[in-house]
């Protein structure tokens, strides 16, 4: 069965007023995204992933290793990646819930802390990449960034929060300005109580 581009749970201009204009999302979802599903089901056609979970698709070609995949590993994360990156975000994010901010605090310090570790961790991902707040299998969580598609999937890692910090994410918006397009997702869009449910 085909891979299908999912839609956004909100309108192209609903994030308008909080940073991320239609245009950036009509690219963004629409055309990159859109991109990443029509050439991962090119690929995986006749393959021995033909039919296969994406999850498993994305953890296997990895390991198998990333680049003997004939691009099917890219394509697969990638398209997982924005999957889940559509759904942390949404208009009107409002509070934190009181068990993630209390599990922040546990593991950061203070919900500034947290955010201001997240900023420079995506900042210092050279290139292409994702910065993450993740679960780790022990229980913990931890901030940590990858580079092109690679994401939590591959460490055995659940993924609460990610950021898209390649430049087609942010450029139409903030230019080159990278730490304020993450401040602006963390203060404005992202959606806690989604991360909170996969807590």
């Amino acid at each position: 069965m085909a891979f299908t581009l999912p839609d956004l749970p909100y309108s192209h201009d609903a994030l308008e007023a909080d940073g991320m204009s239609r245009e950036t999302l009509e690219f963004h979802h629409d055309k990159h995204h859109n991109a990443y599903v029509t050439k991962l089901n090119e690929l995986v056609a006749g393959s021995e992933w033909d039919g296969k979970p994406l999850e498993d698709i994305v953890k296997g070609t990895y390991q198998k290793g990333a680049v003997a995949q004939n691009g099917i590993f890219n394509n697969a994360s990638q398209h997982w990646n924005h999957a889940q990156f559509w759904e942390m975000m949404g208009p009107n994010p409002g509070a934190m819930p009181p068990e993630l901010e209390s599990a922040i605090k546990d593991s950061f310090g203070s919900v500034e802390d947290f955010k201001k570790k997240f900023t420079e961790t995506g900042v210092g991902q050279f290139g292409s990449g994702w910065v993450w707040l993740v679960r780790t299998p022990e229980g913990g969580l931890e901030i940590t960034k990858t580079e092109n598609g690679v994401n939590p999937l591959c460490f055995g890692q659940t993924a609460l929060l990610g950021c898209d910090v390649w430049e087609h994410s942010y450029y139409i918006d903030f230019r080159n300005a990278r730490p304020k397009y993450l401040e602006n997702f963390l203060d404005k869009l992202v959606n806690w109580d989604n991360v909170a449910a996969r807590l």
